[in-house]
């Protein structure tokens, strides 16, 4: 690192001639793969939140860090991008960013550029727009520790000359090294005068020589990692490969449901333990029915399934952070390729699994605009983890567990495993549909940068849970709450002689009875039919809706809730109801961005009436078959 430089004075924390009370922002970009989130995460621990940039629909991660004398600094997380040349969405963030461009987001006071130092040949591409720019920055060498130990090196110093920037080489994941980086922010090291060409900027093929000729200068390349070579001769072969894939996804189904089960079950404990607590303790009957029937009894039936949720996303960010799930984009490539997308769809549509929203955000990586809405149309049906306790609870209810492959699968996580099937199965033919037809397009070249195995750290593992725990219950007391206060006012009046109706007489009912004659067909009556119309602000309400409306009815506990809907579902109409749940839009969120993201609301419209007519008649033909084979 470079701290004795001649240098200009950066306007970072402390430094002279910045304006009093400006929040001083730094913008961390970089190559996705690079270790870029890894570097914010730990500079801003918890203190973290996402947005989205004022007047578009990509999000930004913010964070606050502070530095020496508490001064308090904003880190920005730009996208992941490999050029500051605005063809992708991402590309166009990050250069609207950083010139100032982008309405409501001050240009920032300076940059970190995090390059891995095991790639630095190909990331200082990167390196070289930025620094064109003439922003006081700091270029931070990321994975120090697995360059060291594949007997790579990089000269500091002598790279820091060539670039007349301060160069700091760092591990992130382990929090080795920061030192500079922190001095950076605090003012203590300042960036030297830019000596890079500002064409730079948007040439391309110069970037690339310029960043070939510093990295053979200044860098000796690390030895290729042996494990990742070995592993991939597995991972990667057209025949082994895909089978690798299918048993990891068997194994994390399995565990989800069986290791997932004690914290159910101790979390189910807490809510009927609490709930009996809060009516003994509450007075007057209306309050305690609105806070342990209604409230309690609708929340707390949707609480209990955040550790199957949590489980799920642990697997996920194994799965990422060793860098397994980009092998399994190249897999999906292929299969991708036969209904015309490209295999940088598999990385939003994976991610999917976890929320549709943040997965139609991340097709802005996709440059082709019809691969791109293609991309949006079909996300939704992939299974989501919203779905998670609609599946759980009704495969609980309808599906006794047995074992069908040993102890590697029963029959409830191979019910939910056929689910997810579905609907993967169900976005693969419609965009098949849509590229043979309004979206056709040519198909472009697949390149992706292939990281090395890693193994995760459990502080990145903790942060992904901790923010999708968040995030989890921010729904459970915003929306599931609203939904269960007003399910609970419905469902008591009108007052009859003073007194709640019987439910089936109150608005809620009425409002159950008007639909049911449209689901009935499906095999589902008034009190599901109430469940369809509120989940359409979040999939997961209908199991709060059914716990509270059990509630009312005086059983609310989990078990219970199953056995409720045993009683009131035959189990062909239960069937019904899950693939009506694998294939409904049943979310207001996804349908705002999808409005946003595309610029009208044409696309959403059409991408809500065929996923409900697919729904409709998929959960009709299979009341329909079940009832014929006795289920």
């Amino acid at each position: 690192m470079n701290g004795a430089c001649h240098c200009q004075t950066c306007a970072l924390a402390g430094g002279p001639g910045r304006p009093a009370g400006k929040p001083t922002i730094v913008a961390i970009v970089g190559p996705p793969n690079s270790g870029k989130s890894t570097l914010f995460n730990r500079l801003t621990g918890l203190r973290q939140k996402v947005a989205n940039y004022p007047g578009v629909t990509v999000e930004q991660r913010v964070g606050k860090t502070r530095v020496a004398h508490g001064h308090e600094i904003t880190l920005v997380d730009l996208p992941g991008i490999y050029s500051l040349t605005p063809g992708s969405e991402d590309e166009r963030i990050a250069h609207d960013v950083l010139t100032g461009r982008m309405p409501g987001m001050p240009k920032p006071d300076a940059v970190l550029i995090v390059l891995d130092a095991n790639l630095l040949s190909r990331h200082l591409m990167v390196a070289a727009p930025v620094l064109a720019l003439g922003l006081p920055s700091m270029v931070v060498l990321n994975m120090a520790d697995e360059l060291s130990e594949r007997a790579g090196q990089v000269d500091v110093e002598a790279l820091s000359e060539h670039l007349g920037a301060p160069v700091a080489l760092i591990s992130a994941a382990k929090g080795e090294g920061l030192g500079p980086v922190l001095e950076f922010l605090d003012g203590k090291l300042h960036a030297a005068a830019p000596r890079l060409d500002r064409a730079l900027l948007n040439d391309i093929p110069r970037c690339r020589l310029w960043a070939q000729h510093v990295g053979s200068q200044t860098w000796k390349p690390p030895s290729p990692p042996v494990w990742t070579q070995r592993l991939d001769r597995i991972f990667l072969h057209p025949r082994a490969g895909p089978l690798v894939f299918l048993a990891v996804v068997v194994a994390v189904f399995q565990t989800i449901f069986l290791g997932a089960r004690p914290l159910m079950d101790a979390v189910q404990a807490l809510v009927d333990v609490s709930g009996a607590w809060m009516a003994s303790e509450i007075p007057g009957e209306a309050l305690r029915s609105l806070v342990v029937d209604g409230i309690w009894a609708g929340v707390g039936s949707v609480v209990v399934f955040l550790p199957q949720i949590l489980l799920l996303f642990l697997f996920i960010g194994i799965l990422e952070d060793s860098g397994y799930l980009a092998r399994a984009a190249l897999i999906a490539d292929r299969t991708m390729a036969r209904v015309g997308l490209q295999g940088k769809s598999f990385i939003p549509l994976i991610s999917a699994y976890a929320c549709a929203v943040p997965a139609i955000l991340a097709t802005r990586t996709i440059e082709n605009r019809r691969d791109r809405i293609a991309t949006i149309l079909i996300a939704p049906l992939m299974t989501c983890s919203a779905r998670l306790p609609v599946y759980t609870l009704v495969i609980a209810a309808f599906i006794p567990e047995r074992a069908l492959l040993g102890p590697l699968l029963g029959t409830r996580a191979a019910a939910l495993l056929c689910l997810y099937a579905l609907g993967f199965l169900a976005a693969v033919a419609t965009a098949g549909l849509l590229k043979s037809a309004i979206l056709k397009s040519e198909r472009t070249p697949f390149v992706l940068e292939l990281p090395p195995y890693r193994r995760p750290t459990l502080r990145s593992l903790g942060l992904r849970l901790y923010d999708r725990a968040r995030v989890f219950l921010t729904r459970v007391g915003t929306i599931i709450l609203a939904v269960s206060i007003l399910l609970w006012a419905l469902a008591n009046l009108p007052l009859e002689d003073g007194a709640r109706p019987p439910i089936e007489r109150s608005y809620a009912g009425r409002l159950g009875r008007a639909v049911e004659p449209l689901i009935e067909p499906l095999g589902f009556n008034w009190k599901i039919g109430i469940g369809l119309i509120t989940s359409l602000a979040a999939r997961e309400v209908i199991v709060s809706t059914l716990g509270t409306i059990y509630g009312l009815e005086g059983d609310a506990a989990s078990v219970s809730l199953q056995e409720a809907v045993r009683r009131d579902l035959s189990p062909a109409g239960g069937l019904a109801l899950l693939v009506f749940f694998a294939f409904a839009m049943q979310c207001i969120s996804t349908i705002a961005v999808v409005r946003r993201e595309t610029g009208s609301w044409k696309w959403p419209a059409v991408q809500f009436l065929y996923m409900g007519t697919l729904a409709y008649a998929g959960a009709w033909i299979t009341y329909r078959i079940a009832g014929l084979l006795g289920s």
